[in-house]
């Protein structure tokens, strides 16, 4: 039997494909199959890669050939299906991220992961996931305080797609961009109480459709509500040429701040920051740490949902405890 974690990756998009990258950089693990929901033998051909494609339909046959499978699907409609019924199976690691229903997610995935005796890792990666932690260490740390959460700058899919179906719209990318006087409010002590649009800016590249009116484009993205009304927006018309020159990345990134004091009145902050140059990378490499953590909590025993909250950061270490003392601590 191979000592390594064997990995399945279930999803081949940008994820899965981060974490296909991902895992060749963990030598303590090894990728055993992708599950798709697209033909299986055409995604061997048409990607190119040396790795097994299955139908996920297909996925049951192998419980014990797979210690962890890592769920790549959106949060919209894939995970709230696929999560609870593979985590009855195997465990599992995602990255659901929608935060207003991450508590009933949890209690569906925790009673199928139990009833399988398995380990449910979910809603990790860095927004869910890295910047929670940094949130609940700051709070513990500082009770006396504010915490603020800024993102980007970095491209927002979501707010994309939406600008993508204004008639007229050919194709475009928007970018959330921090207000760097309001990070430098926080970071100056002065716990500032922010409206929605003294936070973040939107910025709208958009290709438009030839003969469009451009300015009704403009003006119907920078009114759309629950999207671009309640912020200063820019919109900014491209060509395709250059859509694809300079925006076809997908960098992202943020911080996470919380002002308080101590003592007699004395000002602390903390502060933890990303700067991502490709967004899906990153959230796979934290995927895949906490595949080894769900891996060596299964090993112990430990069965149902589980949260970045609930796993002792050792875990997602490859080196023994002894070694991170020595090294790290």
């Amino acid at each position: 039997m191979s000592s390594k974690i064997r990995i399945g990756i279930v999803g081949y998009g940008n994820l899965g494909r981060g974490v296909h990258k991902a895992i060749g950089q963990n030598e303590d693990m090894e990728l055993i199959a992708i599950f798709t929901r697209r033909d299986a033998a055409r995604m061997s051909a048409e990607t190119n890669v040396n790795t097994r494609f299955e139908s996920i339909s297909d996925i049951e046959r192998f419980k014990g050939e797979i210690d962890v499978m890592i769920l790549c699907g959106g949060s919209a409609t894939d995970l709230p299906e696929q999560t609870p019924m593979v985590a009855a199976r195997f465990n599992t690691v995602d990255s659901f991220d929608t935060h207003a229903k991450i508590p009933e997610f949890y209690r569906a995935v925790d009673e199928a992961a139990r009833q399988g005796g398995n380990v449910s890792v979910i809603s990790t990666g860095w927004d869910p996931g890295l910047f929670s932690m940094n949130r609940l260490l700051a709070e513990a740390i500082l009770p006396q305080g504010k915490e603020y959460t800024f993102w980007g700058k970095g491209v927002s899919q979501g707010h994309s797609d939406a600008i993508r179906r204004v008639p007229g719209v050919k194709a475009g990318v928007q970018y959330t961009i921090p207000v760097g006087s309001a990070i430098a409010s926080v970071r100056g002590g002065e716990n500032p109480e922010f409206a929605t649009r003294d936070k973040h800016e939107r910025l709208c590249y958009v290709v438009a459709e030839p003969g469009a009116d451009t300015a009704a484009i403009a003006r119907e993205i920078k009114e759309m509500p629950n999207y671009f009304a309640d912020y200063d927006t820019t919109v900014e018309f491209i060509t395709d040429e250059q859509l694809k020159a300079e925006h076809s990345g997908m960098p992202h990134g943020g911080f996470v701040l919380r002002s308080g004091v101590t003592g007699e009145g004395t000002q602390q902050l903390i502060e933890f920051g990303l700067k991502l140059g490709s967004n899906p990378e990153f959230t796979a490499s934290v995927l895949v740490a906490y595949a080894r953590a769900a891996a060596r909590l299964s090993r112990e025993g430990a069965c149902g949902a589980k949260t970045v909250f609930d796993i002792p950061l050792g875990h997602l270490s490859p080196h023994a405890a002894d070694a991170l003392r020595e090294r790290l601590l």
